[in-house]
This record gives structure tokens, sequence and C-alpha cells, in this order.
């Protein structure tokens, strides 16, 4: 089961509480004070485990804990730390404060790690508040209470080229084509109900993530068809194929109502670099080849056919230039 979105919540350790103790040994009854300081907190921190692609186990836990530091001891004897809990989630979850709407961490890169929740200080024990006018304390601290927050995790694939198009375009079967995965495949529309990844291969040794996302329909940026959840799952990638299926009644309508849900969407889906892929030409041999939209007739197209096989080569070329362009302006942007 493919979960992309959970609310936790997560508590730090409270610290350890100084001691009040003194020093009483035989032949030294008035000796000084020997009270200890509290051990800190565990903290929460959350790690990124590239064998994790789900948030799944959060359906199940949804509160996580870390264990107060010990309280300090006579003999000058420090509290033990509390242990840190260390919550492992996919690459690509965002993590959200649910209280402040803030944006804590974005966990992206392998065994990125961040402390979320911060245990509480120990306090301090007396022999800390030893002075030249107060020999003999008898005061100490209690330790600082752990960090609590309530947490939003949205998971957001992280992928090179994103497949957008309507339901039952032929996303999945370009995907089956094109990599190793195996998504599930059927000829009636929303068949793909959550995201999918293959690695494509290509070259000598070079390859490119592809995400399949389920199918767009109107209103898709506003929710309608879980359309925020899916388009959420391509805000990551570098360059969106356009699929359009040649068997519409109506091309340029598919095309504008793509371009819009994108566009509306957010401005930095609108400014990714796109292709367009018409699907299915084996059903439609007769689909003319030069077809151009009026909104950007520069867009680069190809026809293609993933029963046949027909126009595959084609569009791999037309990804791999395209994702090398935009390595190169990207080199020079950070120049």
């Amino acid at each position: 089961m493919f979960i992309d979105q959970a609310k936790i919540s997560v508590q730090a350790g409270n610290g350890g509480n100084g001691c009040v103790s003194f020093r009483r040994e035989k032949f030294v009854p008035h000796g000084g004070p020997n009270g200890g300081d509290g051990g800190n907190g565990g903290n929460i921190i959350f790690q990124v485990d590239t064998n994790l692609h789900t948030l799944l186990d959060f359906r199940y836990r949804t509160q996580f804990k870390a264990p107060r530091g010990e309280h300090g001891r006579g003999s000058n004897q420090f509290g033990k730390n509390g242990e840190d809990v260390v919550i492992r989630v996919p690459p690509g979850t965002m993590l959200r404060d649910l209280d402040s709407g803030e944006v804590i961490a974005d966990l992206i890169e392998p065994d990125q790690r961040k402390i979320i929740a911060k245990g509480g200080r120990g306090g301090r024990g007396n022999a800390r508040f030893v002075s030249s006018t107060n020999q003999a304390p008898r005061q100490c601290e209690a330790g600082k209470k752990g960090d609590f927050r309530n947490l939003q995790l949205e998971l957001k694939l992280i992928a090179d080229v994103g497949l957008v198009g309507p339901p039952n375009v032929g996303k999945s079967t370009l995907l089956s084509k094109l990599s190793s995965a195996k998504p599930k495949i059927d000829n009636y529309p929303f068949t793909t109900l959550s995201p999918n990844l293959g690695v494509v291969a290509y070259g000598d040794h070079q390859s490119f993530i592809l995400a399949d996302i389920p199918g767009l329909i109107e209103g898709a940026h506003q929710g309608k068809g879980l359309g925020i959840q899916f388009l959420n799952h391509i805000l990551r990638t570098r360059l969106l194929v356009l699929m359009i299926d040649c068997q519409s009644n109506d091309y340029k309508h598919d095309y504008q109502m793509l371009q819009c849900e994108l566009n509306s969407f957010s401005d930095e889906m609108a400014r990714k670099p796109k292709i367009i892929a018409f699907t299915k030409i084996d059903i439609c041999p007769d689909l003319p080849r030069s077809l151009k939209f009026d909104d950007d007739p520069k867009l680069p197209t190809c026809y293609i056919s993933s029963a046949t096989g027909k126009g595959l080569d084609s569009l791999i070329r037309l990804i791999t230039e395209n994702l090398s362009q935009i390595q190169e302006n990207q080199i020079v942007y950070r120049r």
C-alpha cells in the first residue's frame, strides 16, 4: 500500500534533575556539596532510509517519545543522557509543523539526518552553585522539558522525469516498457491509483528515474480526483512528458487541460521543461506528424506506441537530450 501523507506527534525527552548532596565520609563530617547534574533528554531525529518508499509505517504508529535523562546523584555522579530516537523515512519526505505550518525539513539525500525535537537540558546539581559567599548551597535545578511537536509528513517522489496525462493514456504501459517496473495495467480509467517509479537505462551505464502518476482530470489543481496529492509527486522532477492519446477527439483540449492544471498548481510546475508524446499510434497510423500547439509550437514532440515499441527510442533520445541541457544550464547558473 502506498501512503504519502501522515500525521504524527513527537516528544523529546526531559532533562534529569540535578542533585543536592554533601560529602559525608569518615573524618569529613562537614564535606562540601557533591550533587551531580542531571542527564540531557533524548532527541527525536529523522533519518533518510533509501530502502523505504512509503509512509505506511506511520499509519500504525503515530506517537514517538524519547526517554528522559537520568537524575544526578551524590559523589558528583552525572545522570545518564536519554537515548535519541531515530525515525527513518523515505527520501523525499518533507516535515511540516502542524501548529505553525512551517516547513521544518526537506529530507532528500541518502542517510540525511536532522534533529526535529531537541531533548531538554539536564539540571545542575548543588555542586555547581558553590561560591565564596555560599559554601554549602542547598539548591539545584530541575531538568528542562524536551520539545514537543505535531508533524505533517509529506512524501514527494524524487525522479528525473514525470509522465503526465489524462486517465488511460498509457503512462503505466510506457513505464513498464522502458523500465523493469511492474505497475498495474488495465484498459479502464484510473487503473493507477498511486505513483510508480522506474529506472530507465540508456547509453553506456547511464540512466534516469521515471515517475508515473495517476491520470489528471480537469480541476486536478483544486484537488479533484486527488489531483493535488498526485501533482505533489512531480514537483521534484526536472522534465515532464505530457502524454496525449491519439484516439482523443480533441488533442488541443487535452493539451490545454494538462497545461492549465500544471500552471494553476504552481509557478514552479509551469516553468518545468516539457515534451509532448502522442501515444497508441499503432491504432492511429494516419495521425499527422506535424501537429503543433499554438501555445508553444516549438515544444519537442514524438509519436510512440508502447505496444509495438515504435518511437520509444526517439522518446528516450528526446528525454536524455533535454536532461543534458537542463543539467548544463544548472551548472552555468551555479557559476
